[in-house]
């Protein structure tokens, strides 16, 4: 975060000169130093957000496929003439430790059309499916086993 900081000071200096440099350094160090004291950073949450970033963007990845996916269950269910939707409300439990992963579940069912995150109180969800076929699966889906994936890599380098 150091370098980063230092960076972008010399960004948006424009020219690198001694003098900007060494302003720079003290004032990316007073910054990292603030950061560090008064923000609960850490140079160890940094590395275990870089130790995730593969699983993130596996996440990414396999929500942009449930996106497609989705887009595709709806748009069958809304041009099928013969077939009429069921809504259907959905209760289940999941096992997160952190509110990070249930709201990143939360987030990854509603971006997925056909289904909204009602609430979440615990680790109870309450999903509203714009048919019970879509509402299958929804306790063990790919996001749950992504989500409890990164939360045993978070606790084994923690």
């Amino acid at each position: 975060m150091f370098l980063l900081i230092f960076a972008v000071w010399l960004i948006l200096n424009g020219k690198v000169t001694a003098e900007i440099c060494v302003f720079g350094l003290c004032l990316s160090a007073a910054l990292f130093f603030f950061m560090c004291r008064f923000m609960d950073y850490s140079v160890k949450k940094e590395l275990l957000f870089f130790a995730l970033v593969p699983l993130l963007v596996r996440y990414l990845w396999v929500l942009v496929q449930e996106i497609v996916k989705a887009n595709m269950a709806v748009l069958s269910i809304i041009l099928s003439p013969d077939t009429e939707p069921e809504p259907a409300f959905v209760y289940f439990d999941t096992d997160f430790r952190t509110e990070t992963a249930r709201a990143m579940l939360a987030d990854s069912i509603t971006l997925t059309p056909g289904t909204i995150t009602v609430s979440v109180e615990g680790d109870t969800f309450c999903v509203h499916c714009l048919d019970k076929t879509l509402a299958e699966g929804l306790n063990d889906s790919v996001f749950v086993r992504l989500l409890e994936e990164m939360e045993r890599k978070e606790a084994r380098l923690r």
